[in-house]
C-alpha cells in the first residue's frame, strides 16, 4: 500500500515554476540581492518553498498550478507557466481591445491567414566564397537581416538549397530564429532586394496571406508586443544545450482584428516605417548609381574585380 500525501490528487499533477531553488549555477547557495544595494543578502533566494508551503497547506503558491493529468505531455515546468497566456487574455478585456480576439498561430496556419515556412539549409564553410548571402540565426538582430560578407554562396549552390530558381522568400516576410538562439521569437522583416538569400533550417518565416485580413505589418505589431513576446518563454526549452522551440510556437496566441481596418490602424506606424526605410534605401541607391558606384563602397559582394 503506498501512501499518498492528503494533498495528493490522482487525475491531477502539481506544478511550480518557480524560477529559483535556491543554488546557483555553481551548486552553491543562492542568495537574494537587494535591489536598493545591489548586494546579496542572507536570505537564500528559494521560491519553489513558497510554492511547497503553499501546497501542504491546501493552496496555490504564487507559481503554481495544477495540471490534469491528460494535459500534462511534458515535464518542464516553465511549459505550464500561465500567467504569460492569462497576460493576453488581460489585454483583450480591456477596452481598447474589445475588436480584438485571441488567436493561436497554428489556428491561424490551419485556416489560411497565415503561411509559414522553414529555411533552406546550411551550406558547408567551403562553399562560402561567392555572392549570394548565406543567413544564420546569429545574423537576425534588431528587428533586421544583416548580410555577412564572409557567407555568401555561389548561386548554383543557392538554387540547390532552394530546390528551383528563386528562394520562395517575399519582401516583408516575417523571420525568427527558433533553435541554437537567444532570440528565439524575435522577429525581423527581410527587406525588398534580400529576397535572394539561403537561409539556415533554424529559421521559422511567416506571412500573412491573400486572404487574411491583416498584412505582414500588423503580424509584426502583433508579435512585437509585449504579452505576446512573454509567451516564448514558456514554449522554448533547452535541447541539448540549446534553445529549440520545435512546433511549440504554434501555440503562441496573438490578438486578432475583426476587420482589416482596424489592424491596419493599429500596425499603422510599422507599416510607415518599413516602407518609409525601403523608400529611402531606394531613393540612395538610385542616386549613387547615377553618380557612379566606384568612389563608394557598400559593403556588398562583387562578381568580379573590375565591377
Amino acid at each position: 500500500m503506498v501512501h499518498k500525501p492528503a494533498w495528493f490528487k490522482d487525475d491531477q499533477i502539481f506544478v511550480s515554476f518557480a524560477e529559483t531553488v535556491g543554488i546557483n549555477k555553481d551548486g552553491l547557495d543562492l542568495f537574494v540581492i537587494d535591489p536598493i544595494t545591489g548586494a546579496r543578502t542572507s536570505t537564500i533566494d528559494d521560491r519553489v518553498s513558497a510554492d511547497v508551503d503553499a501546497l501542504l497547506e491546501g493552496e496555490l503558491g504564487p507559481t503554481s498550478r495544477w495540471v490534469p493529468t491528460r494535459e500534462f505531455p511534458v515535464a518542464v515546468p516553465a511549459y505550464y507557466d500561465d500567467r504569460h497566456t492569462a497576460a493576453l487574455d488581460d489585454l483583450l478585456a480591456e477596452p481598447a481591445f474589445t475588436t480584438f480576439t485571441s488567436r493561436s498561430l497554428g489556428e491561424l496556419i490551419r485556416d489560411g491567414s497565415i503561411e509559414r515556412r522553414a529555411g533552406h539549409g546550411s551550406p558547408s564553410a567551403d562553399m562560402r566564397n561567392s555572392n549570394v548571402p548565406y543567413i544564420k540565426v546569429s545574423d537576425i538582430r534588431a528587428g533586421q537581416i544583416n548580410i555577412n560578407p564572409s557567407n555568401l554562396v555561389p548561386e548554383v549552390v543557392a538554387k540547390r538549397f532552394w530546390r528551383g530558381g528563386d528562394s520562395g522568400i517575399r519582401p516583408f516576410d516575417l523571420i525568427t530564429p527558433i533553435r541554437s538562439s537567444k532570440n528565439i521569437g524575435e522577429f525581423a522583416v527581410i527587406m525588398p532586394g534580400q529576397e535572394r538569400i539561403v537561409l539556415t533550417k533554424e529559421v521559422l518565416i511567416l506571412r500573412a496571406t491573400a486572404d487574411a485580413i491583416a498584412d505582414n505589418f500588423y503580424l509584426l505589431w502583433a508579435l512585437s508586443l509585449k504579452v505576446v513576446r512573454d509567451q516564448w518563454r514558456r514554449v522554448v526549452f533547452m535541447q541539448t544545450n540549446r534553445e529549440d522551440v520545435g512546433e511549440r510556437f504554434l501555440e503562441i496566441r496573438i490578438p486578432w482584428p475583426h476587420e482589416e481596418k482596424i489592424g491596419t490602424r493599429v500596425s499603422a506606424d510599422f507599416r510607415e516605417y518599413y516602407q518609409g526605410v525601403e523608400a529611402l534605401r531606394s531613393r540612395f541607391v538610385g542616386s549613387l548609381e547615377r553618380g557612379g558606384l566606384h568612389h563608394v563602397f557598400l559593403g556588398q559582394a562583387l562578381d568580379s574585380p573590375d565591377e
